[in-house]
């Protein structure tokens, strides 16, 4: 009975010294996952915690379940219209790009820790990946409002890279043991991991959501089950010797854009899971590093993920994105420095220890390393890189919250609160404003009362506001209620330009207004067009060019289509 207390209270105080870590992170910038790493390396035999851990296997275990369970989340929370500006240049990062990388960094591993060939080549397919788990959590905690195209590259990447990392690793380290002898046998077990990971998960997750629609459970049971169908693809799609990384990642992915009303009860749960698998598989990993082992290593492994991080990661970006010319230089400098690594790496280097290698340790203790490198280096700096590349856009303005009312099996209602923080809506009566169709203002809160939401209703500063409407209609509620909206206009103005534009104007009348100095042959252009013909690829908020001394700034788009533009004078820096 006492071990089993004894083991409680070592799990309760470091979930909770974990969860306070998050405190520090917000506050220090430095990266939550590398405080969990700390903390689990501090609760280990060499830290004053004295934990004995040595079972990789077990480490194997969670981590492989952890994983499962931050792609799964991660998925569910990704938008499928990111795809239309993401996907493409995302996949050529997930395998050209860690091919290259992979082979940068095991070349150089060859030489600076003299070791054969094989092994370091193998030692770069260990940390050839991004990570998700680093990705998701440093975007998405950071508060960065990032371009669509850097962003939906780096998110896409991040969670379908895995296949390719453990392609290569397990291709060599059957090499080195003798197990492959044949180019056909590891192209045929390459087109099986992303092939069948790919279709697995493509018609699991479309399984799952019409399980869901056909069966009603209590609420609290569907977190439950996404969890459990999860495993279970991740399991089967293992069995049949395809990605289980990838298949459950596309299975969020298809569950998380089908706007069923159970979603609801299912985002929430995860949040709290994907945080507890965060924690969990750090304090693990932390756990079974050695400091004396790896700062024996300290300078050959500071050289591998500094050269991983400014030769081979930026070589490989340039490369891979080389056909995707719509991909400026501050872009593509801002995802160079977005190469993460985080736990998948450190997963992997367990690979040639449970396969006997006796490099494994070596390895083990380098991987490590350059993780820490990478999430001290990369992870803490990522705010005033993006600031110093200018791939932010101006935050959208957004409810404080927002969720469905279950009315409808899908394309549910949706109640929106916000608060009244904008002048221009002081002292303005609810019949005053144009809400689009089927929306209303269900509630008006003033301090601790309730009032009557009816047109009568005048609203003033900090009343909490329920809105009743359909997501399709949210772009139009955040421009009518969502925040500060005078400051979110200069806000604009400071980006955009002093003159935000309808993109149906035609060039003709902008000349004429503003002074430009427009050719003849695009006078009978709309500005939309006029952005479109000089620009490749997908338009996305944020892109810019210069032309007849002024600056053309996308300021809205829908899907391929440009909304409005901004225009400011040219000044040469």
């Amino acid at each position: 009975m006492a071990n089993i207390e004894h083991l409680f209270l070592l799990a309760g105080v470091l979930l909770c010294l974990s969860v306070l870590a998050t405190l520090v992170s917000a506050r220090s910038g430095i990266p939550i996952l590398l405080i969990f790493l700390l903390i689990g390396m501090l609760a280990g035999e060499s830290g004053p915690g004295g934990i004995q851990f040595e079972s990789y296997s077990l480490a194997y275990t969670v981590g492989n379940l952890a994983l499962a369970v931050i792609l799964l989340d991660g998925g569910m929370r990704t938008r499928m219209d990111t795809f239309r500006v993401g996907l493409k240049p995302a996949l050529s990062l997930a395998t050209l790009g860690v091919l290259i990388t992979s082979g940068i960094t095991g070349l150089l591993a060859v030489y600076i820790l003299d070791l054969g060939w094989l092994q370091g080549l193998l030692l770069g397919a260990i940390v050839g990946s991004t990570d998700a788990a680093a990705v998701f959590s440093l975007l998405g905690g950071r508060g960065m409002q990032l371009n669509q195209r850097v962003g939906a590259s780096l998110e896409i990447e991040s969670g379908t890279n895995d296949p390719m990392a453990i392609f290569l690793t397990l291709t060599l380290i059957a090499l080195i043991t003798g197990e492959m002898n044949s180019a056909g046998d590891a192209l045929l077990f390459l087109l099986s991991q992303f092939g069948v990971g790919a279709l697995a998960g493509w018609l699991g997750g479309q399984l799952l959501v019409q399980l869901i629609r056909r069966i009603h459970l209590v609420a609290g049971l569907y977190p439950l089950l996404v969890f459990g169908f999860g495993l279970t693809l991740f399991a089967l799609t293992a069995v049949l010797q395809g990605s289980g990384f990838l298949a459950v990642y596309l299975a969020g992915l298809v569950l998380g854009n089908s706007r069923l009303r159970n979603l609801e009860s299912i985002l929430p749960v995860f949040d709290g899971l994907a945080w507890l698998s965060q924690i969990g598989l750090f304090l693990v990993l932390g756990l079974l590093l050695s400091p004396a082992d790896m700062w024996a290593l300290a300078l050959p492994a500071s050289l591998i993920a500094l050269a991983m991080i400014f030769v081979a990661r930026p070589l490989a970006v340039l490369v891979s994105l080389l056909p995707f010319f719509r991909f400026n230089g501050r872009e593509l400098g801002f995802i160079s420095w977005v190469g993460l690594r985080g736990a998948v790496p450190i997963v992997l280097a367990i690979f040639p220890l449970m396969a006997g290698i006796p490099e494994g340790n070596l390895l083990f203790n380098v991987a490590f390393f350059v993780v820490l490198i990478s999430l001290l280096v990369q992870g803490s700096t990522l705010p005033p890189v993006a600031r110093w590349m200018k791939v932010e856009v101006p935050p959208e303005p957004a409810p404080r919250r927002r969720s469905m009312l279950g009315i409808f099996k899908e394309d549910d209602f949706e109640m929106f609160l916000y608060r009244v923080d904008s002048q221009s809506l002081d002292g303005v009566v609810v019949r005053q404003l144009t809400f689009p169709p089927h929306c209303r203002v269900a509630a008006v809160f003033r301090g601790e009362n309730l009032l009557p939401a009816s047109g009568s209703t005048r609203l003033a500063i900090n009343d909490m506001l329920c809105v009743i409407g359909r997501s399709t209609h949210l772009k139009t509620l955040n421009n009518m209620f969502g925040g500060d909206l005078e400051a979110a206009r200069e806000k604009a103005r400071a980006f955009f330009g002093d003159f935000i534009l309808d993109a149906g104007a035609r060039m003709s009348d902008v000349a004429l207004m503003y002074g430009v100095d427009v050719p003849p042959a695009e006078r009978d252009l709309t500005l939309g067009d006029f952005m479109l013909a000089h620009n490749s690829g997908h338009p996305v908020v944020g892109d810019y060019f210069v032309r007849y001394d002024m600056v053309w700034t996308v300021a809205d788009v829908d899907g391929d289509r440009v909304l409005k533009v901004g225009m400011r004078e040219f000044e040469p820096s």
